[in-house]
């Protein structure tokens, strides 16, 4: 992202529906370019604990099959970076980054007692369009996807923006004398990604399993099962069961779980009951330094000491 983008030389790496997007907006291309890197750290961060821990998403954009596939992590993988997409742009716009968009609109309801509508929001119906256009944009299945994976994709990119387009809220500055906050300015704005990937992160938990089935005069997503709830727009959805990911399977896109590092003392995913897949674990004792019984010296400085200490590390068999 810190390079200017280039139709021949940066455009061509994409797939053939983003091109042509990436050819008509050369200015947006930063700002997806960090919105995909931030949809790396976060999908780390969020599945860090877990056996399926996101690792092959640093491979983007060559994924793995289990992103490939319709699986549930491609379902939240999908809807994230349709949702980091969408706030990137919305957020380059009021910042002056873009110049074919600015502020967003401001909002139609009255503002609250003591408060006006000003300064400048997130402009989210640019990021909005733009980011679908991007993301949702034909070839996103991958070579040979199947209808079924297109529609997957397309329904776990538009609940990644819905979540994003629900998390819009009032921001407000105080002005007044001595910071009394007599009068308020408000604006509409965007919480941090972090936000949305904790929330998609239970979608994900609770994702529906659907097949792409001949509905009337046309193909929809119902649930896979008989008698599970009908498909809502807010739901993740996903077309194929997710390998265990406990041992190494190169063809289903699992690393398997051996030499991870677990937490003995856990409940969670991160136990090593849990990540170790009843393999067991082993343990490790190892003698680090660090800095400890720290003082302030005046005037002014910090003195510690250099304390030795031990300590045990679990690592799945």
């Amino acid at each position: 992202s810190g390079v200017a983008w280039n139709e021949s030389q940066h455009c061509r790496l994409l797939v053939p529906g983003q091109l042509q997007l990436c050819r008509r907006h050369l200015e947006v291309m930063p700002s997806i370019v960090r919105a995909a890197r931030r949809t790396q750290e976060l999908c780390q961060q969020s599945f860090a604990g877990m056996r399926w821990n996101c690792s092959s998403i640093q491979r983007a954009p060559s994924l793995g099959p289990e992103l490939l596939t319709g699986t549930r992590e491609a379902a939240f993988v999908h809807a994230l970076a349709a949702a980091a997409v969408a706030r990137g742009i919305a957020r380059s716009c009021a910042s002056g980054e873009l110049p074919l968009c600015s502020c967003g609109p401001g909002p139609a309801e009255p503002p609250a007692p003591a408060s006006r509508w000003g300064g400048c929001g997130d402009n989210l119906s640019h990021g909005l369009q733009l980011g679908a256009a991007f993301t949702d944009g034909p070839g996103r299945a991958g070579p040979g996807g199947t209808p079924g994976l297109r529609a997957v994709n397309r329904h776990n990119g538009a609940v990644g923006r819905a979540v994003l387009s629900d998390s819009l809220d009032t921001r407000c500055k105080c002005h007044g004398v001595s910071g009394s906050c007599s009068v308020k300015t408000c604006w509409k704005g965007l919480p941090d990604l972090g936000e949305i990937a904790s929330d998609l992160k239970s979608r994900y938990l609770a994702a529906l399993k659907v097949t792409h089935r001949l509905v009337g005069p046309r193909k929809q997503l119902i649930p896979k099962e008989g008698d599970a709830r009908p498909v809502t727009e807010m739901d993740l959805v996903y077309l194929i069961n997710s390998p265990d990911y406990c041992t190494p399977n190169p063809q289903l896109g699992s690393l398997g779980t051996q030499d991870r590092p677990c937490n003995r003392s856990s409940e969670g995913s991160d136990s090593c009951d849990l990540l170790c897949c009843g393999r067991g674990y082993n343990t490790y004792t190892e003698e680090v330094q660090e800095r400890c019984r720290c003082r302030y010296r005046w005037c002014c400085s910090v003195v510690c000491r250099r304390c030795r200490r031990r300590l045990e590390r679990h690592v799945c068999k």
